[in-house]
């Protein structure tokens, strides 16, 4: 009876014993999911402290999930997703495919942006603009972007914006 649980259940005896283990270690997944986290927050111009008073967190476990030391839930990335305005599906955009694979995922179907967010047609944050991303100048515009309260006026903003790029580059 000692590969089997109380109830004959061995699948269930299993999968515990494997279980603690993985749980205590964070996975590349855990990284990029707080990588994302720290990235928007960052694009709103919040501070980690911030972002742990909107949900009842302190700012050190905001730091652990930003650096991928600690897990997180689904009910708080259904949180983060709302305190950073963005959809769940966000904080595994532009996860690298053989990650994704990796973990079980098929390749080409994580780290795909939906459109909706910012306005109908858009690329994902990550998509090759990493290094623009970087720049003080774009973190100073987004910030600024978000500084509009009026949804009107930012969405004429994020227009005029698209207008003055090449259609090419739309």
């Amino acid at each position: 009876m000692s590969g089997s649980s109380a109830d004959g259940n061995d699948e269930a005896s299993a999968g515990p014993a494997e279980r603690p283990e993985r749980e205590s270690r964070s996975s590349p997944i855990d990284a990029h999911v707080g990588a994302r986290i720290r990235l928007r927050r960052t694009l709103m111009g919040m501070s980690q402290e911030r972002l742990g008073e909107a949900l009842g967190l302190t700012f050190q476990q905001v730091q652990k999930y930003e650096r991928g030391v600690n897990r997180v839930g689904a009910s708080r990335l259904f949180d983060l997703s709302r305190v950073l305005d963005v959809p769940i599906s966000f904080f595994f955009d532009d996860m690298p495919e053989p990650l994704a694979t990796a973990y079980g995922g098929q390749p080409g179907t994580l780290g795909l942006r939906r459109n909706y967010g910012f306005s109908d047609a858009q690329e994902s944050f990550g998509g090759g603009a990493d290094e623009a991303l970087n720049r003080r100048e774009m973190l100073e515009l987004v910030r600024a972007y978000y500084r509009i309260t009026d949804p009107t006026v930012r969405k004429r903003v994020f227009e005029l914006i698209k207008s003055l790029v090449p259609d090419s580059a739309v």
